[in-house]
């Protein structure tokens, strides 16, 4: 049920100002209609410092975090305010014994979940850590994938695996709270687990990282499989999972032909390379999953209609170099696959997964079905008047039978 916003943010405040018991607040988003905050994400906790309680304040742009300490008591309170009054559009507030969710609407009202915890968490009032993490470097998990060496450290030349683990987890989590907090997703529980599929999982260092941080930090009981084409894949993650002891199930087979037990409610791929990221969608649409995560690769299909088909005027030197059609390739695939997306009821974002120092293919397509209906009459002219201007036949469409969409030369 939505409530006027200030009363809800009032919540959120007093939550933010209780220094005993406030774990940790993380803002992000942006209100419907409104320009975007200063900041992608926001956290907020208390240290200890030697001047005594801080409210610690940690903002991130696209690049870096920045970090600022105010004391308890009247600086805190204003640094409050300001947070308060920036447009975010999602606050989520753990602490010690409870944890709230607060959404803001399209019409600017509040959705606010709040539960009781089963157990207390210890907030960590230390300060001498960069960043707070939502998989430890000493994790098991870690370790026995080879990114951590044997003293719980990771290993130089993992960490840009060990950021994309974690920023990995960091867009998981927050999309599943929203999904579970909204009612899009259902609430699991250890007679019905939450069924997530991993698409062309490899060696699944995701997949752990993904049963490890849900099943473990955020106690949800979850039945994870992992499918690729490959034996040796099977056969490597099965021993992982049996040392890690780690209850996840191992299948191989291709992302178009798998065929599972029961439809996955939470579906990942990524990095399927090229039109296999399509078959992760399409089977995604055809199981009526509710959650999508979808990490692209290549994109070699549009790109090679676009050498073959006509450049609309006065689009010719989008296509005339070779580096800016394969880079506009990569745009206008992304395009057609969240379009078709939203044309079936999904509510999708296309967010940086992780930054462009680490790998090229930083793109995120996520979505969370928000209704069965199909989309507005707007949205599907929009959608074939991309399509009709390139004359391109956009893979998806044709997996999902989508006439209008698979119209081309």
């Amino acid at each position: 049920m939505a409530e006027p916003l200030p009363g809800a943010l009032d919540k959120v405040r007093a939550m933010l100002l209780d220094d005993a018991t406030l774990v940790r607040a993380v803002a992000s988003g942006r209100r419907k209609g409104q320009e975007a905050p200063p900041w992608r994400r926001l956290e907020c906790r208390y240290v200890d410092l030697k001047a005594g309680r801080h409210l610690q304040v940690t903002s991130y742009d696209d690049t870096q975090a920045h970090t600022a300490n105010h004391r308890v008591g009247d600086p805190a309170r204003a640094a409050v305010a300001e947070l308060l009054d920036l447009p975010f559009g999602n606050w989520h507030v753990d602490t010690a014994g409870s944890q709230l969710q607060l959404r803001v609407t399209k019409k600017g009202a509040a959705l606010l979940h709040q539960s009781e915890r089963t157990e207390e968490l210890a907030p960590d009032r230390g300060h001498d850590r960069d960043k707070a993490r939502l998989l430890a470097e000493d994790d098991p998990v870690l370790t026995v994938l080879g990114i951590s060496d044997a003293q719980g450290r990771v290993k130089p030349t993992r960490r840009a695996k060990y950021r994309q683990v974690e920023e990995f987890l960091r867009l998981l989590d927050a999309t599943l709270t929203d999904a579970l907090d909204t009612g899009h997703l259902r609430r699991p529980s250890a007679e019905e687990p939450l069924r997530i599929v991993d698409l062309g999982c490899g060696n699944a260092y995701l997949t752990f990282a993904a049963h490890r941080h849900l099943s473990g930090t955020r106690g949800l009981p979850v039945h994870l499989v992992g499918v690729d084409v490959k034996e040796q894949s099977r056969r490597h993650n099965e021993s992982v999972a049996a040392d890690l002891g780690i209850a996840a199930d191992f299948v191989v087979g291709s992302i178009a032909d798998v065929q599972l037990d029961e439809p996955p409610e939470v579906v990942l791929a990524l990095h399927a390379c090229d039109t296999a990221t399509d078959d992760a969608l399409a089977r995604a649409v055809d199981w009526g999953a509710t959650v999508v995560l979808a990490a692209p690769c290549c994109h070699h299909d549009v790109a090679a209609q676009l050498r073959r088909a006509p450049t609309p005027a006065p689009y010719a030197m989008l296509t005339r170099h070779g580096i800016l059609r394969e880079r506009f390739a990569d745009t206008l695939t992304d395009a057609f696959r969240a379009s078709l997306l939203r044309l079936r009821g999904f509510r999708v974002d296309v967010v940086e997964f992780v930054g462009s120092e680490h790998t090229p293919r930083n793109t995120m397509l996520r979505a969370v079905r928000t209704s069965g209906a199909v989309g507005d009459e707007a949205a599907r002219r929009e959608y074939d008047d991309l399509v009709g201007s390139w004359q391109v036949r956009p893979r998806l469409a044709e997996l999902l039978g989508d006439v209008a969409g698979s119209a081309g030369p």
